[in-house]
């Protein structure tokens, strides 16, 4: 059986916690689809396709690795996508509940698609998009936070 997961988020920006999660699933899976969250009621800071650019840069040479975005249920793309895993990066207790349920949920509703939780790394528990976008938004320097690649695109727009 093709191991494929699918690493779904809004990835806005992509954070040195995500690069991790995906780095450390690579042995886990035959496949890893990071897969770009499009939500309608939300416009997101960076462009999808800018988060797309830079994903895809990052781990262009990684042939187990694709990247792409999607709308919907993340369950639907799973099985769009032939995809048996959904793969979570959890930094608290609190993303632990709240992952829990939607994976409880998504169980239901597909039997056959399990739900990976990795934890991240000490170091990058207090990561967060939201609040690397904060920063961003203020013109700090956030490149502890991202990953070489965006870090030196953003000095470049910046």
């Amino acid at each position: 059986m093709n191991k494929t997961a699918v690493f779904p988020g809004s990835f806005d920006p992509f954070t040195i916690g995500h690069e991790s999660i995906v780095e450390r699933a690579l042995p886990l899976f035959d496949n890893i689809i990071i897969a770009i969250g499009y939500n309608v009621q939300k416009s997101g800071y960076f462009s999808i396709d800018q988060r797309k650019k830079w994903i895809s840069k990052m781990f262009e040479n990684q042939p187990k690795i694709s990247v792409t975005e999607y709308s919907g249920l993340t369950i639907d793309f799973c099985k769009q996508k032939e995809a048996n895993f959904i793969l979570r990066g959890l930094r608290t207790s609190a993303d632990f509940e709240y992952e829990r349920a939607i994976a409880q949920m998504n169980k239901a509703m597909h039997y056959k698609i399990e739900t990976v939780f990795l934890l991240t790394l000490p170091q990058h528990t207090f990561i967060s998009s939201s609040v690397v976008r904060e920063v961003i938004k203020y013109k700090a320097d956030a490149s502890l936070f991202l990953p070489k690649i965006i870090a030196d695109d953003l000095k470049n727009i910046n």
